[in-house]
């Protein structure tokens, strides 16, 4: 039988279930909203956990006239009595403000008259019945134009389903936060702030036509910002047991996708980099990164894992901390990226306002966008965390790098010092450089395997010996000889060349035995050949090794 297929940025569960692709199972969560009085229920949860496919699956399972086999063999469908109660029950409201965003207040606002359109527009046929007053036809057609009151618009949407249908409506936020970021990003927070407090007060707090309330998003925004006087909400995020299961892949889950595709051979290097998360008591893996590394898995002969994560927005959060560290924060990276936990107390009820103004916000927020998790707490409000994953610990160690490069930008009079080091064979004077800088850096230290620390500092070299300029050709691992040397460095104007090859050190005694290694290693596999075919006879020969912040430099 032919296997689903996956469903790669499929945030849609009709569409989901009638293409019949892969889908994990989060139905039960229906059920636990239902069980639970909350009428209104924020769930905070990071970018590429599954938010908008369960609010979609809500949409499809209360919405009128909803297509009631969408669930069948699915777990919701064995609670007979609840669905006979609310399935296909309710008018819904659902809007996304994940598209929210803009470079002015007034660019932001026309995209949030777009989702306010889209949603009149869906329920435009209301207007040919004789339900609805004439007064509110005129409304309704404003907002399908985009024009009128905004602020109040979810609330008449809300009552014109009440008039048709008599009954009560769900409304379903998704990304509630998106337009808060963006606002203060580009300078329009008050602004922003503004319209949604008095949009949701509207919406969620005064409305009577209002049965549930379901928003997602990042952060948990603080309640003086924009839920002034909500006493209806109920706040779940990743420290809560209760949901905890409902957004992310399970252990048990990921083991059932990797089988039903045939590739449980992979499982453990799939926990190795994409496992880690805590939400509450149940450990979670981003499912994402597990669809997108099943498919590649499936579909290509590479076996690399791959930082997908990553690659779906900018990681801007981590280069704002990274630039802000000082050195106690420094030392605090070094300790996560080596695989340690530190202990902090976090704060989840910021405004986006208060992110930048100390680094101990910067961590809680790292921690509620997914790039650190916990792993206990002292009961007191303060948290180990670390960082979940390979993935993720990649993520990091990219940003340092890039951090590294721009100050080495920065300092052009000592990194032209430093090439001038490298041309002359002066290695006192390399070391004394590259000593200088790494002690003001965020280093990285051996987690698993001296690879992934050897590939940082082979970046940060590069990065150096980069800001010579189109005079030198610098490049790295080309094939030369028997193997790949680390690095090699030509000047244009002359036959003269260098090879660098670069080891880590166990530990600080072992600096120059690794920078000795390093140089035999450039004669072993005749790394100079390549130099040599391209008529280049005067080559310097580099041997060195790093340990944390400190190096040692061979030359032959």
């Amino acid at each position: 039988m032919r296997k689903q297929r996956l469903p790669i940025g499929v945030d849609n569960f009709e569409k989901l279930r009638d293409e019949n692709l892969y889908y994990v199972d989060k139905t039960l969560l229906i059920k636990e909203l239902l069980d639970s009085w909350s009428e209104v229920t924020l769930f905070t949860r990071p970018r590429r956990f599954g938010k908008s496919l369960n609010m979609s699956m809500l949409k499809s399972f209360f919405e009128v006239g909803t297509n009631k086999s969408l669930f069948d063999g699915l777990a919701i469908s064995k609670e007979t009595g609840l669905c006979a109660e609310h399935m296909g029950k309710y008018p819904v409201i659902s809007i996304s403000l994940k598209g929210v965003e803009g470079r002015s207040f007034a660019e932001a606002k026309e995209r949030f008259w777009n989702e306010i359109s889209n949603e009149a527009d869906r329920i435009y046929f209301l207007l040919d019945k004789d339900k609805i007053d004439p007064s509110d036809r005129q409304i309704l057609l404003e907002l399908k134009h985009g024009r009128g009151d905004l602020e109040s618009s979810l609330k008449f949407l809300s009552r014109l389903f009440y008039r048709y249908y008599g009954q009560k409506v769900i409304i379903l936020i998704d990304e509630y936060d998106v337009p808060l970021d963006k606002a203060y990003h580009y300078g329009y927070y008050n602004e922003m702030v503004q319209l949604i407090r008095v949009m949701f007060g509207s919406a969620l707090k005064t409305n009577e036509f209002l049965q549930r309330a379901v928003l997602t998003g990042c952060l948990r925004v603080s309640k003086e910002s924009i839920f002034t006087g909500l006493n209806n909400l109920d706040v779940y995020t990743i420290l809560e047991q209760s949901y905890d299961e409902w957004f992310g892949f399970t252990d048990g889950e990921v083991r059932q996708m990797l089988a039903y595709y045939g590739l449980e051979e992979h499982y453990d290097i799939t926990k190795e980099w994409y496992d880690g998360y805590l939400f509450g008591k149940t450990n979670v893996y981003c499912p994402w990164d597990v669809i997108k590394w099943c498919k590649q898995l499936a579909n290509t002969t590479d076996r690399t894992p791959q930082n997908f994560w990553a690659n779906t927005s900018g990681n801007d959060m981590v280069r704002r901390f990274v630039a802000k560290a000082n050195k106690p924060t420094q030392r605090e990276i070094e300790e996560l990226i080596a695989g340690e936990s530190i202990r902090k107390r976090l704060r989840l009820d910021l405004t986006y306002n208060e992110i930048d103004k100390n680094i101990d916000n910067l961590w809680s927020v790292l921690f509620t966008t997914g790039y650190l998790t916990t792993r206990g707490s002292d009961g007191r409000g303060n948290y180990d965390l670390v960082i979940p994953n390979r993935e993720v610990n990649e993520i990091f160690v990219n940003e340092i790098q890039e951090w590294f490069s721009d100050k080495i930008h920065e300092d052009t009079a000592g990194s032209n010092q430093l090439c001038d080091a490298f041309a002359s064979g002066d290695t006192e004077a390399i070391e004394g450089y590259l000593n200088k800088w790494l002690n003001a850096s965020i280093s990285i230290r051996d987690k698993q395997s001296k690879s992934p620390v050897e590939n940082f500092y082979h970046g940060v070299l590069l990065g150096m010996l980069g800001t010579r300029g189109d005079d030198w050709d610098v490049r790295s691992n080309i094939e030369s000889g028997d193997g790949y040397p680390d690095i090699t460095v030509t000047r244009n104007e002359d036959s003269y060349g260098f090879i660098i090859e670069l080891k880590y050190a166990a530990n600080v005694n072992a600096l120059t035995e690794s920078a000795e290694r390093a140089l035999a290693q450039i004669d072993e596999k005749n790394y100079e050949q390549r130099l040599l075919d391209e008529g280049i006879t005067d080559i310097k020969k580099y041997g060195i090794a790093f340990f944390n912040k400190k190096c040692r430099v061979l030359l032959k």
